[in-house]
């Protein structure tokens, strides 16, 4: 794990770079952000879907055998992202709590990994530092589901800038 981290510390940077613009225009356009965080999410689906129907019909190699639930998963699909563009409300809050699932589980890992390596690298503290935090704020996102999403949104705004600043002393 440490040749990879040590041969890939532009990738940490990148990483903290994207996360830190990502938390800006989160803080400057709450709205406009968790609009187009719905949005992308309903047309995945979408599209997903749509594709995994597309590969039945057309008999793609691998969907003989399994037709049936590659259907059912494509349709479901379809069905989660018309869903999400005619009750996006239903979508932001079930949005919500992935991200809070996703934050709890990635500090998780994040502060295992600090301690697996902290006799190789330089600066683990910091991993474990931004574990920790990612931690708390997923547990505060789902605590108070209800305070408002473009609070949510903020919130996720100022997590990744430290997340970004974070990845970029480790980096």
């Amino acid at each position: 794990m440490l040749n990879l981290l040590a041969r890939n510390w532009w990738l940490v940077e990148i990483r903290g770079a994207v996360a830190i613009a990502f938390g800006a225009l989160a803080i400057l356009w709450p709205g406009i952000t968790l609009i187009l965080l719905v949005n992308l999410l309903g047309a995945y689906f979408f599209v997903d879907g749509f594709v995994l129907l597309l590969s039945v019909v057309r008999g793609e190699p691998g969907t003989r055998e399994h037709g049936l639930l590659i259907g059912l998963m494509g349709l479901l699909g379809i069905s989660v992202g018309v869903a999400t563009f005619f009750r996006p409300e239903l979508t932001a809050v079930a949005l919500v709590y992935l991200v809070a699932f996703w934050a709890v589980a990635l500090g998780a890992i994040q502060v295992i990994a600090a301690l697996r390596l902290r006799r190789d690298v330089a600066g683990e503290l910091w991993l474990i530092i931004g574990g920790v935090v990612t931690i708390a704020f997923g547990l505060l996102i789902a605590a108070f589901p209800g305070a408002g999403l473009i609070s949510l949104v903020q919130i996720l705004g100022i997590w990744a800038i430290f997340f970004g600043i974070t990845s970029l002393i480790l980096a």
